[in-house]
């Protein structure tokens, strides 16, 4: 199978490091052009001039600014086709009692993770609609199908929300040409986050994770990238509505 996506025009969010960048990457390899987004100015415009990309900076839980964003891209390109949501995250929180957990904390992992995505969907979509093609690529979690390896409890229902608003998109999108799956990845060491989350394991944590792992190894950026740019081609047009769990067969 050989993936093309010449003369489309993407959008990945959460692209100062890691999935985010990897998506980035395999869809401009496949001939797309690219926009890049995140919160962090300096990481996500660093990686745009390195690649060629057109960097934009907001936090996209911010409904003006994601589709002011949307629209300038659409005023520059003339289309949008391609929009993957890999913004989210734990937002630098661990895993607590939940009677510790200030309703600041809850907000803040619910906005980056489900809010953002609603938000540039909405903006995204009615230019999808008119040209009569569209992909849309959440990055869920394995959170969002069964209790967190973080401990996080926003994370996990914020997850769980986003596998929950991928399904009602597809209903809504598929019958004009727009298709809204989720990349659901496993254990990934792609950011300073997941790595404090792998030393925090200790050694004997580690060994467990592996283990419980078919493959015997921890994902790579590259993993979830080569899922997302599938579910993003023509090839992948009569899939949608579908939680895709790339996470190397955990038990």
């Amino acid at each position: 199978m050989h993936i093309r996506q010449d003369g489309r025009v993407a959008l990945v969010t959460g692209a100062a490091q890691g999935i985010g960048q990897a998506i980035a990457i395999g869809l401009k390899e496949c001939g797309a052009t690219v926009h890049v987004a995140d919160l962090d100015a300096a990481q996500v415009n660093a990686f745009a001039q390195a690649n060629a990309f057109t960097a934009h900076t907001l936090d996209v839980s911010d409904r003006k600014a994601a589709a002011a964003m949307v629209n300038a891209i659409v005023a520059k390109a003339g289309r949008i086709d391609i929009l993957v949501n890999s913004a989210g995250g734990v937002r630098g929180q661990v895993g607590r009692p939940i009677e510790e957990v200030t309703e600041e904390d809850w907000r803040a992992i619910f906005q980056a993770n489900v809010d953002g995505a609603f938000w540039l969907a909405q903006a995204a979509t009615g230019p999808m609609r008119k040209a009569g093609f569209g992909r849309i690529v959440n990055i869920a979690s394995g959170a969002g199908l069964r209790p967190s390896l973080t401990g996080i409890q926003a994370y996990t229902a914020a997850k769980h929300a986003l596998v929950g608003l991928t399904k009602q998109f597809s209903q809504d999108f598929a019958p004009h040409g727009i298709t809204c799956n989720a990349v659901a990845p496993g254990f990934v060491r792609s950011n300073p986050s997941s790595e404090r989350q792998w030393q925090s394991y200790g050694a004997e944590g580690q060994k467990r994770l592996i283990e419980a792992t078919h493959t015997r190894r921890t994902g790579k950026a590259e993993d979830i990238a080569n899922a997302v740019i599938f579910l993003a081609s023509d090839q992948a047009s009569w899939i949608t509505g579908q939680i895709l769990s790339v996470d190397g067969g955990r038990s």
